[in-house]
């Protein structure tokens, strides 16, 4: 019975898949010494875009929420995962900046990082792998999966093959953000890669945008998958990751032994299931398949960005004119993977072509950038007519020759101007809104209480005792009874 092991994506994917990156540390805490006696082989905790949601709309400082989760998982290894040279935004920050990113990842508590290129261009990652090795953390490099003309099992052979060759990563990751496995293509992917990296353990990571991703997940074990990556079921289906239950109850019927406990996994649902319901969030359901996913290969959660875009201008009924347009751009665009930033870029152009009614009329500055090279290797050559067409535009003029600054965190420093400040707090100011990190740092330490959802009986005492006009409470089953009275001075 070979032993199949899970990385918990609730307290990372789940959240931003289903609940736009809005759960707080309150909600994680309390369930928190269960989430640590689980079994899992780590928890993923953050993306570069919970930095992001932390500071502008929950007011937490992120860093301290890794400090606090770090501490009340002792057992259980928190991961991390950044993007390229990009790190937190669109933009391509100094190397100077990611290296102490990763430092501060490692000093404050985080012990795995995904580090991965959605171009598969691997000298964006020849600096940002060691260092993090280095510090002591365990890297996870994943072939972000995609489908074109380009992305083929040799492709995929060739890049893991360079992989192991130059960045030597303790992991390996098949990572399916979009949900575009198939069964089929599992049975001839897997192996490819098994192929590649020997006895180095492997994890798949799959949305269930189309479906499929719990079936991926099993048929892919028997083909040598090691790492599984769930959420509970509350966060888990739709565009989320399959569900940690269904997991477990379907390997034991199909003979291998997985290493997590049921029973905290049961109690761990139960808690955001009641958060799910008192704070009116949605929980994950089973989709229906929809062909089309493969044609455009847009992110679930990007589908309604671009439907919230063209609802603005009155055009909510193009939706599917620009989704057939960001096909078109994207085999213009040498087959970029339909993920953060790629995805965004390319839909945005298409927004753009398809409302001003002229293709390449105008461009951002970030997709004049991905055409240039400035973000890696495309897969395939980028079309030499829209290359042409995007670079006479009046935008492009100051990056036809662009060269990467890299300043060093001492000018950083100076730059912003306050000296005193620790790393954790530059790196913040660095990479986002002045207000923002002003606005989380006045609001104070993270607010830590909530009840733990596993336990109804003392969540109800807490929701009561909150109630400022109850002065007398009085609970009663068969033999056992409390009483509680509140004394106004």
């Amino acid at each position: 019975m070979k032993e199949i092991r899970f990385v918990d994506t609730t307290l990372r994917d789940g959240h931003q898949s289903l609940w736009a990156t809005r759960m707080r540390t309150a909600h994680m805490l309390p369930i928190a010494p269960l989430l640590d006696q689980a079994g899992f082989m780590a928890a993923e905790l953050m993306g570069t875009v919970h930095f992001d949601a932390c500071l502008r709309y929950l007011r937490e400082d992120p860093w301290e929420r890794i400090r606090l989760l770090s501490e009340a998982l002792p057992n259980t290894p928190l991961r991390a995962l950044i993007r390229s040279k990009s790190l937190t935004s669109f933009n391509i920050v100094p190397d100077s900046v990611i290296k102490l990113w990763i430092e501060r990842c490692a000093a404050n508590g985080i012990k795995h990082l995904m580090i991965f290129d959605a171009l598969h261009d691997w000298n964006n990652l020849s600096k940002s792998v060691p260092i993090a090795q280095a510090a002591g953390i365990q890297v996870v490099v994943p072939l972000v999966y995609s489908l074109s003309p380009v992305h083929t099992d040799e492709f995929y052979a060739r890049k893991t093959a360079e992989m192991m060759r130059t960045l030597k990563p303790d992991y390996v990751m098949i990572k399916d953000s979009i949900g575009l496995l198939t069964p089929d293509r599992v049975r001839t992917l897997v192996p490819t890669i098994k192929a590649e990296i020997g006895d180095l353990p492997l994890e798949i990571h799959s949305h269930c945008t189309t479906g499929l991703a719990p079936l991926c997940c099993l048929d892919s074990v028997n083909l040598g998958v090691d790492i599984i990556d769930t959420c509970v079921s509350p966060l888990a289906n739709g565009p989320s990751h399959p569900s940690i239950e269904n997991m477990i109850m379907n390997l034991r019927r199909l003979g291998f032994r997985p290493k997590a406990d049921k029973d905290a996994v049961e109690k761990i649902a139960e808690h955001f299931r009641y958060i799910a319901k008192r704070e009116d969030r949605p929980m994950g359901v089973p989709v229906e398949y929809d062909a089309f996913q493969y044609i455009h290969q847009v992110p679930g959660g990007m589908i309604s960005n671009l439907e919230f875009m063209l609802s603005e201008r009155g055009m909510a009924h193009r939706l599917e004119e620009v989704l057939e347009e960001v096909s078109v751009i994207r085999e213009e665009w040498g087959y970029p993977v339909m993920i953060t930033p790629f995805s965004q870029l390319v839909g945005t152009q298409a927004v753009l072509n398809v409302l001003l009614e002229e293709r390449y009329k105008v461009a951002t500055e970030e997709g004049i950038r991905y055409v240039l090279g400035h973000y890696g290797k495309t897969p395939a050559p980028v079309d030499l007519n829209v290359l042409d067409k995007m670079s006479a535009l009046p935008e492009a003029k100051e990056l036809l020759n662009w060269e990467q600054p890299q300043p060093s965190i001492e000018e950083l420093r100076k730059e912003v101007g306050r000296p005193g400040i620790s790393d954790d707090e530059l790196l913040l100011r660095v990479l986002f809104p002045a207000e923002h990190v002003e606005a989380t740092i006045a609001a104070g330490p993270i607010h830590t209480h909530y009840p733990r959802g596993d336990k109804p009986v003392m969540a109800l005492i807490h929701e009561l005792v909150r109630e400022k006009d109850l002065s007398y409470l009085c609970l009663q089953k068969e033999a056992f009874s409390l009483s509680l009275k509140r004394s106004f001075v």
